[in-house]
């Protein structure tokens, strides 16, 4: 039989058959000696052992995967930011687009809380990304941009992504009424989202699309990139890498280079690019040790 991993929790995994039943089913050995996990996501063909459990006997090859979150076959990711609190952070919202882009899937940024955030933060995160991604200005509290994201995830794959406490529980909560994910509080001293998912679990809307509600965290597995593949995971850098006197230059002070000159009148955005030289140094960093 045949099915969609739609949770995992303590070793069990829960199988969704074509008639929408779920099956709580343990994973051959046979992964295990293989070093292979089912993912959250993943298409498997199992095997019913009792009237009740099953076993997972085969896992069909992967669109994609991550391995923190555990889940793959992701269509689009969603990555929420906040606009009040906690403080946007730049750098791990551009590790997290590095990734998406890395593993092929669509991208839309979500700009949330937009009801309690002053208009002129709002517009500060809007212009940094509106020229490369989708961006939504949403409240998961109010409802304001709900209809617009239902629109971009209808039957696809969504994963929303994102730090603690930026409300990614509470826009699944809106996009399907009678979802009751355990939405949390933000920490009085840290000013940090609490986590509240402590598991990976894929639910259905009504309108077509499959959302997977992921652990709160805050990035996505560590790159596995040299420095001269990162660039390619940056459309706003790539747009002007072709303009550069070398073929090989990184854009950090290679004379001629085109995107610094982009970046000097403007049609780079800074903290892109300072994201960019960021990770860069991650990666070089990580070759000494």
């Amino acid at each position: 039989m045949k099915g969609l991993i739609v949770k995992g929790v303590g070793g069990f995994y829960y199988v969704e058959d074509d008639e929408g039943r779920r099956i709580q089913c343990r994973a051959r050995g046979v992964f295990k000696n293989e070093g292979i996990t089912p993912y959250v996501g993943d298409e498997v063909e199992f095997s019913m052992v009792d009237d009740e459990e099953g076993v997972v006997e085969k896992i069909y090859p992967r669109k994609n995967s991550f391995i923190r979150p555990p889940i793959s076959n992701v269509d689009l990711i969603a990555v929420v930011v906040s606009a009040s609190k906690p403080k946007f952070n730049p750098f791990i919202t551009d590790r997290f687009l590095v990734m998406a882009e890395k593993s092929s899937t669509e991208i839309v940024i979500c700009i949330n809380k937009c009801d309690t955030a002053k208009e002129k933060d709002i517009e500060k995160i809007a212009k940094i990304y509106e020229k490369i991604y989708t961006v939504i200005k949403i409240s998961g509290s109010t409802g304001v941009g709900i209809d617009e994201l239902r629109e971009v995830t209808m039957d696809k794959k969504t994963a929303f992504a994102g730090p603690s406490g930026v409300g990614k529980s509470t826009i699944i909560n809106a996009l399907q009424p009678g979802f009751s994910l355990e939405t949390g509080e933000i920490s009085g001293k840290t000013k940090r989202g609490r986590h509240t998912t402590r598991h990976v679990e894929i639910f259905h809307t009504n309108y077509g699309a499959m959302v997977y509600d992921t652990p709160g965290f805050t990035s996505f597995d560590v790159l596995e990139a040299d420095e001269a593949e990162l660039q390619h995971y940056y459309p706003d850098i790539m747009e002007y890498a072709g303009n550069c006197r070398y073929d090989n230059c990184m854009h950090i002070k290679e004379p001629e280079c085109g995107v610094l000159k982009a970046l000097s009148e403007g049609k780079i955005n800074q903290s892109r690019y300072d994201s960019y030289k960021n990770q860069i140094e991650e990666i070089r960093n990580k070759k000494r040790y």
